[in-house]
Formats: structure tokens, sequence, C-alpha cells
């Protein structure tokens, strides 16, 4: 194991700590950690780019979830000063993994404290509600038969839909 890792380690257990006792985690740890990890690669590391790429790419995965609400800053910001000390391949892997173990988190929580049949549901009446809400213009959301009675449609018909 590098120093990089290490430091990364340490890094990770102390916003930890600060974030249980304190539900957040310090602008001074993750921006110094993540200035940190760039001058580190800058000096006897890959390059400044590759600290910067590993910032980048940890950040934008997490970017989403903190967009929908999902996540706070201060992890956006943590994860981007620990990709900062891995580099971006090493950076992703982070990513999905600290997802995997959020949503496996989630669900002993929810179990725990009798929620899951109720966050279950609430799911459940969101996809069923964005299935009929006719999302037939999203690809996720139009079924196969949804795109093909589009495009058989004159475009007119399209133009004058109301939905």
């Amino acid at each position: 194991m590098n120093f990089a890792y290490i430091v990364a380690i340490g890094v990770g257990v102390i916003s930890c700590a600060t974030d249980v006792r304190s539900r957040r985690i310090p602008n001074v740890l993750t921006f110094g950690a993540a200035i940190a990890g760039v001058m580190f690669h800058a000096t006897w590391g890959n390059g400044v780019l590759f600290s910067v790429e590993g910032w980048a790419a940890a950040a934008a995965i997490f970017l989403i979830p903190f967009a929908l609400g999902g996540l706070g800053a201060g992890d956006v910001k943590l994860i981007g000063a620990l990709g900062a000390w891995l580099g971006p391949g090493q950076a992703i892997w982070l990513a999905l993994y600290t997802g995997v173990a959020g949503g496996v988190l989630s669900v002993i929580v929810a179990t725990y404290c009798g929620y899951l049949r109720q966050a279950l549901s609430n799911v459940r009446l969101l996809l069923t509600h964005w299935r009929s809400n006719d999302n037939s213009d999203h690809p996720i959301g139009a079924s196969r038969a949804d795109r093909a009675r589009r495009r058989r449609r004159p475009p007119t018909a399209r133009a004058t839909r109301r939905t």
C-alpha cells in the first residue's frame, strides 16, 4: 500500500468521525486534502493532471445524486479530495463502491427503523406515476410500442398534443 492510499484512508476516517459527530464534513478537511493530493502528485506522484482528473472523475459521479438531494455537498467534496489522492481510475472505483455501500446501509437502516416497506411502496408509487404520465418523449420511459406509435404519428399531431 503506497503513501497516497494511506493518506486517503486517513482522510476518510477523519471525515467519517466528524460527519457522525457533527453531521458536517469541514471544508478545511476536504479542500485541504484535495490541495495536498494535487501537490503530492505534482511533486512525487504522477503529475498534476493525474490528480485533477481523479478529483473531477469522483466529483462528477457524485454530482448527480447531490443534485437530486441524495447527498450533501460535503460528500461530493470529500469524494473529490479522495479522488485527487487516488487518481481517476481508482476514484471511479471508490465512487462506485461508496454508492453500493451507501445503498446497502440505507436498506439496513430502513429495515431497522421499520421504514423499508413504506420506502419500497413510495418507490413503486413514483415509478407508477412516472410510467403513467406518458413519458413517451423520454427514451427510458417509453416502451417500444410507445416509440413505434410516436414514429407513425404525423408531425402536426405531435405539435398539437397536450400532456
